[in-house]
């Protein structure tokens, strides 16, 4: 069973201030478990602990209590090298906004985090970016600036860049909201597309309901506790 779990988190909390008179506690006890392959959204209201839970689960913050495993890894028993040597080869990210450089072209954007993990570029960096790139469908844009590219192009690379070190994870944070929703449909598609292809599991917080639908799984959060967490009957057609 351990296997198929790209992510178990037990009775994980996260509170702020602790041992002072403000200490509060934004998470509450999650136990939460995605399989490998899993499409799942994260919804629920602002202040709801959406995005402290997403930083817990990308290694960028610790909880304060609990367990959380990675890839089988327990990442909470891991010094910050450890951490992110983890956080580096098993989770990708994807974001609102692109964060790409726009100085370097898509396909050096693409290769950034191979390139910051071998300290140089060589063949393989660059053929494994060409597929990418060619997988986002923006081969001849690969050497354009990314500030030459629309918004929906820039998010493409945002994705590819992602996918570069295979991780087993992608966590995107609102990937589709400073989309219109024609190019929102586009990436959404393209991030189902890589699910079902590389059956790497994908953790995606939206506030589109619409998109949510879509996934396999809903996860809402709600003043810190998992309110529900229901999968999903219409399943995407191919």
């Amino acid at each position: 069973m351990a296997e198929t779990q790209t992510l178990r988190l037990q009775g994980v909390r996260k509170a702020y201030g602790v041992g002072t008179v403000a200490e509060m506690e934004v998470l509450h006890g999650i136990d939460l478990t995605i399989q490998k392959g899993e499409f799942t959204a994260l919804i629920g209201p602002s202040g709801s602990g959406k995005s402290t839970l997403l930083n817990l689960i990308g290694l960028l913050d610790h909880p304060t209590a609990g367990q959380l495993f990675l890839t089988g890894v327990e990442a909470t028993g891991l010094d910050d090298a450890d951490l992110t040597r983890l956080r580096a080869t098993a989770i990708g990210f994807v974001f609102q906004s692109h964060n790409l450089l726009p100085a370097f072209t898509a396909e050096e954007n693409v290769m950034l985090p191979l390139l910051a993990a071998r300290g140089r570029p060589d063949k393989d960096m660059q053929k494994r970016a060409e597929g990418l790139i060619e997988a986002v469908g923006l081969t001849p844009w690969s050497s354009h600036l990314t500030n030459e590219l629309s918004g929906g192009q820039q998010q493409r690379v945002a994705i590819a860049r992602a996918l570069i070190m295979q991780p087993a994870l992608v966590l995107a944070d609102e990937p589709t909201g400073n989309l219109d929703t024609q190019t929102a449909d586009s990436v959404f598609d393209l991030l189902r597309k890589i699910n079902l292809e590389s059956r790497t599991s994908f953790l995606i917080v939206t506030h589109d309901k619409r998109l949510a639908q879509r996934c396999d799984r809903i996860i809402e959060l709600v003043d810190g506790r998992i309110a529900s967490d229901k999968v999903n009957a219409v399943i995407n057609p191919e």
